[in-house]
C-alpha cells in the first residue's frame, strides 16, 4: 500500500495554527499563555467633577498665598493647563510631566502639592474614564 505524500513537511514538535476572525479584542496563540482582560467602565459623576474643581481651587489658593510674585502668574497658568488636560477627552500624560517638572524647577516647595493632586484618586478616575489609563499607572509614573 502506497503512502500519500503531504505537501507540508513532517512536523517536529508542536504545530500551532490560528485563524483570527473579525471583531476580536484579545487574542493569544501559543503554549502556556495566560491572559487577563479587565474591561470595567468608569463613569465620572457631577460630584466627581465638583471634587476635582475643589482640588484645583485649593492648589490655586495655595499658589496665590505662597508663590513669589515673579512666578505666581506662570504657576497659575501651569495649573490651568493641567486642569484642562485632565478634563480633556484624551488626556496626555506629557502635560502632567511638563507641569510637574516646571514646579520642580521653579517652585520646588510646591512640587509635593502638585504631585499629590496628580495622583489623587479623583484625578485617576477622571483620566481613566477618558483614556482607560488606570489610577495605579498614574501613581507609578508620578511617584504617588
Amino acid at each position: 500500500m502506497a503512502r500519500k505524500k503531504s505537501s507540508q513537511p513532517a512536523a517536529r514538535g508542536d504545530v500551532i495554527q490560528a485563524t483570527i476572525g473579525n471583531n476580536v479584542s484579545q487574542v493569544a496563540v501559543g503554549k502556556n499563555i495566560r491572559q487577563q482582560q479587565n474591561s470595567s467602565s468608569v463613569e465620572v459623576t457631577e460630584a466627581d467633577l465638583k471634587q476635582l474643581s475643589e482640588l484645583f481651587a485649593g492648589l490655586k489658593q495655595q499658589i496665590e498665598q505662597q508663590a513669589p510674585p515673579e512666578v505666581k502668574a506662570a504657576a497659575l497658568e501651569r495649573v490651568e493647563e493641567l486642569q484642562q488636560e485632565i478634563t480633556s477627552k484624551k488626556p496626555e500624560l506629557s502635560t502632567f510631566d511638563y507641569v510637574k517638572n516646571w514646579f520642580g524647577k521653579n517652585l520646588p516647595g510646591m512640587l509635593g502639592s502638585v504631585t499629590s493632586l496628580i495622583v489623587n484618586p479623583i484625578v485617576g478616575k477622571v483620566v481613566q474614564a477618558a483614556s482607560g489609563l488606570a489610577v495605579d499607572a498614574l501613581k507609578r509614573r508620578f511617584g504617588g
